[in-house]
C-alpha cells in the first residue's frame, strides 16, 4: 500500500498492485519454492493489467514483464534451477526493453508523445528489468 499511496506517477500504483497481488497469491506460505517465482510473476502481470488496463505491445512494463515470466516458467519446466531461470528471465526482460524502443506508446503518459516515443525505451519496462536483475543477482 505504501507504493500505491506515495510513489508518484503511474509506477507507484502499478508496482503496489503487483506486489499486493503477489502477496495474495502467496498468502500463508512460510517458505518459497522455485515454482513460486512463476506465481509471483503471474501475479505481477495480473496486477499491472488490472490497474493499468494494458496488454503487451502497448509500450509498458508488461513488454518486459510478460517475456520474463514466460522465460522463467519455460526454464523451470525444462529443469533449470531458480538462479538459471531468473537469468533467463532477465535476458527476456532486456529483450522486452529493447522491443519497446521499436513501438509507439499507446498507454500511460508516454502515449501523449505519440510517434515521438519511437526510439526510446519504456521506463516501466526498464525499472522492472532492473528489479529483476537485482533479484537474480541475490539468488
Amino acid at each position: 500500500m505504501a507504493l500505491v499511496s506515495t510513489v508518484g506517477g503511474a509506477s507507484g500504483p502499478l508496482y503496489g498492485t503487483a506486489f499486493m497481488q503477489a502477496g495474495k497469491a502467496l498468502d500463508g506460505k512460510m517458505e518459497l519454492c522455485e515454482q513460486d517465482l512463476v506465481t509471483i510473476l503471474d501475479a505481477f502481470v495480473a496486477g499491472v493489467q488490472l490497474r493499468g488496463k494494458a496488454v503487451a505491445g502497448e509500450k509498458t512494463m508488461l513488454d518486459a514483464m510478460i517475456p520474463a515470466r514466460d522465460a522463467v516458467k519455460a526454464a523451470l519446466d525444462n529443469g533449470k534451477n531458480a538462479k538459471e531461470a531468473l537469468a533467463d528471465g532477465v535476458k527476456a526482460a532486456e529483450k522486452g526493453v529493447e522491443y519497446t524502443k521499436t513501438i509507439i506508446a499507446t498507454k500511460g503518459r508516454a502515449s501523449y508523445l505519440g510517434e515521438r516515443s519511437l526510439g526510446h525505451q519504456d521506463p516501466g519496462a526498464t525499472s522492472f528489468t532492473t528489479m529483476l536483475k537485482v533479484v537474480a543477482e541475490k539468488m
